[in-house]
């Protein structure tokens, strides 16, 4: 493990001007936290940090990066917050902390959610700042070195797998190929035991019967350049395991009859030298058809760039080349990592949004609607394996294998796709399913009559494509969805006993609890809403008689607490309180005209001219029914409203005891009726179903 002075030096070695005192709070606040916490491997766990810090430096990042590495576990592994972190080292590595950090406190119900939500926090984190992406690779290459502590073997191969099919594909996406092969090969090991066993068992044999094969073409190949006037260093390896797997599964061939084992890289200084060796050693040693990819030409997507071949070396071996400049391989070797790296004092920090794969992956997150989904479609848009299309106007567009003109329509825009009905592919007229081969130009042909079709998730390979496609189709849907609910609704109100006013589904939606009216559609839809409950909420009582009682009429007794036995009273004619109304008792002496006691509703205005009367604290007695409450109602002027207004109230089980025109004109006339009820709640039903009539432009207690 690196000590403190260690560390520092490090960073200050490449980047004299880097925050020593930074590096130093971190560290020291990292040990704090973390304690006496221990790995699986019974290391102290503040090792770990430390060791990606170490990784990371090897890249030359800049001092906020290192300190992020050295805290990225602070906040979920320790009592440490956020807060505290932004205190002690500032708003960007707090930010930066944030999104290496997982979402281990999501209560998710199954592992694909688990892994769906720290993805979606991850690529987020990663699209606002991509050095969150060079931290958390760093942080997964380190825990893959040290996965053979794990004891339970279901974890470190669900650890391996998300190796596996994440993060070794996004450390390829950005250029970082020795991450890539280093995870590759470590979840392989833990994946498929007895193939790593193997195929590392058949190169050290070959290795040993070679009598240093590699190093022998090597020196031949450096030797033959110079003789020819190019100045190149030649390095050559063995391909790592994982990759050899992966040739013998997709050639369906043994170890022994996959020649192409052996790599090397031809590094030169200019890119013009490159095009020469390539030419010395093609004149000097056959190549093997199909094998050449000029990366230099047209870079991949990542801004990988070299050339390579593969050649029939001496008759009998056949090596791959790989001919690049030594930019280019520092690119190659770190990739994105290096554009962070100071170079000069200077710090080249692109912008993540920069890569539109990025994009890519962002918008799949935007639009995924289940964790399922999400993983599939990320998944898919990190695939490794590419090939190069061409549109007709010479735009270069990188697809992985297996893609086809549908998946390439996506690639230039979701419209294109959305509109594709056929394509010209080297100018031929081909069906949307036909493999695309590297080097193909293709033509979309479009309609805008034409729409994704579900039969296309059947062949289409990229995320991007599958997404849209499954998008429009939960669009449309939620269209016909949508339709179905509309229909409902208009059978529903066309039997309501009056017609609806302009504000009823408004209020029907407050009464329902909803937000918008798509959602009463779609409840009606799905059968989530009843008629019977949508009926009530458009004009409540229209489904039968409120409470199924008849109203007394005014003559019954009814029933008050707080008076005096035999005391003369009377219900107050300007408020008229009904059952349910909280009532208060006013006592005039005779020269104030009034005799008795008065009950009046306590938001009765008349109340303000008693203040120096006796008032009396009053309630409705147990079962107390029935009272005259008086009601305003502004009509349209037309044939048949009150007709309509006497319907709902009768519907409602009240009776009108009294009708009073107050004002008319040519569009409206207002009235005021007395309505005998039960309760307030019978009111309240009433005044609801009297505003949801279109022929009632107002309705409220007088």
């Amino acid at each position: 493990m690196l000590r403190q002075y260690e560390l520092v030096e490090k960073v200050k070695g490449y980047d004299p001007d880097a925050d020593e005192a930074l590096l130093n709070r971190a560290y020291v606040f990292s040990m704090k936290a973390h304690g006496s916490q221990k790995r699986a491997s019974g290391d102290p766990y503040f090792s770990h940090p430390i060791e990606v810090a170490g990784i990371l430096t090897d890249l030359r990042l800049d001092d906020e990066t290192i300190a992020t590495a050295i805290l990225h576990d602070t906040v979920e592994d320790t009592v440490a917050t956020p807060e505290e972190v932004e205190r002690s080292f500032g708003p960007s590595v707090a930010r930066l902390v944030d999104g290496v950090t997982k979402l281990s406190k999501i209560e998710a119900q199954t592992e694909n959610e688990r892994a769906a939500e720290n993805l979606r926090k991850f690529l987020l984190a990663m699209s606002d700042d991509i050095r969150v992406l060079l931290v958390k690779l760093a942080d997964r290459l380190h825990n893959m070195r040290t996965l053979h502590h794990i004891k339970n073997p279901d974890k470190r191969r669900r650890i391996a797998r998300e190796t596996m099919e994440i993060y070794a594909p996004l450390a390829e996406r950005i250029g970082m190929y020795e991450f890539m092969k280093e995870m590759q090969t470590l979840a392989f090991r833990e994946l498929e035991p007895d193939a790593f066993e193997s195929i590392s068992r058949r190169l050290a044999q070959l290795h040993e019967e070679g009598d240093d094969l590699i190093g022998r073409i090597g020196v031949g190949l450096k030797l033959f350049l110079a003789d020819n006037g190019v100045a190149a260093e030649v390095q050559g390896r063995e391909k790592h395991p994982y990759s050899i797997w992966k040739k013998m599964a997709e050639r369906h061939v043994s170890f022994e009859q996959l020649s192409d084992v052996m790599a090397f890289r031809v590094v030169v200084d200019a890119p013009d030298d490159c095009y020469r060796a390539l030419s010395r050693i093609h004149q000097r040693w056959p190549m093997v058809p199909g094998r050449f990819k000029d990366f230099i030409s047209t870079p991949k997507r990542n801004g990988y760039r070299s050339i390579h071949t593969t050649v029939l070396y001496d008759a009998s071996h056949r090596i791959e080349v790989q001919i690049r400049t030594r930019a280019m391989h520092a690119e190659a070797e770190h990739g994105l990592a290096a554009h962070w790296a100071y170079k000069n004092g200077r710090r080249d920090s692109p912008a993540a949004e920069d890569r539109a794969w990025v994009r890519d992956l962002v918008e799949i997150l935007e639009h995924a609607e289940s964790p399922e989904e999400l993983l599939e479609h990320t998944r898919l848009a990190m695939y490794q394996d590419r090939i190069f299309a061409f549109s007709p106007k010479g735009e270069l567009i990188q697809l992985p294998k297996g893609a086809t003109p549908v998946d390439f329509a996506y690639a230039v825009h979701t419209a294109l796709g959305d509109t594709a009905v056929g394509a010209k592919v080297n100018g031929r007229v081909a069906p949307l399913r036909t493999l695309l081969e590297n080097g193909d130009q293709v033509e979309i042909l479009t309609s805008g009559a034409q729409e994704p079709q579900s039969a296309w998730l059947n062949f289409v390979v990229t995320g991007k494509a599958r997404a849209a496609i499954r998008r429009f189709e939960r669009a449309k849907e939620r269209g016909e969805l949508l339709a179905l609910g509309r229909k409902l609704l208009d059978e529903i109100t066309s039997r309501l006993p009056a017609p609806l006013g302009p504000d009823g589904v408004r209020q029907a939606l407050q009464r329902l609890h909803l937000d918008r009216e798509e959602a009463l559609l779609e409840a009606l839809a799905r059968g989530r809403i009843d008629d019977r409950r949508a009926m009530e909420a458009l004009m409540p009582g229209s489904t039968g008689p409120g409470e199924g009682r008849a109203a007394p009429r005014q003559r019954d007794a009814v029933s008050i607490k707080g008076l005096t036995p035999g005391v003369a009273y009377r219900l107050c004619d300007c408020c008229h309180p009904v059952p349910g109304d909280r009532i208060v008792g006013v006592r005039r002496d005779s020269a104030g005209g009034e005799q008795g006691i008065v009950v009046h509703a306590i938001t009765c205005d008349r109340l303000s001219d008693g203040a120096d009367c006796d008032w009396i604290d009053l309630a409705w007695g147990e079962g107390a029914q029935g009272g005259v409450a008086r009601v305003a109602v502004t009509l349209r002027n037309e044939p048949g409203a009150l007709a309509l207004i006497a319907g709902i109230i009768a519907g409602h089980g009240a009776n009108i005891n009294n009708l009073q025109l107050v004002h008319r004109d040519r569009e409206f006339h207002a009235s005021q009726l007395d309505v005998e009820v039960t309760d307030v709640a019978q009111l309240m039903r009433i005044l609801a179903a009297l505003r949801a009539t279109e022929a009632v432009s107002k309705a409220e207690r007088a």
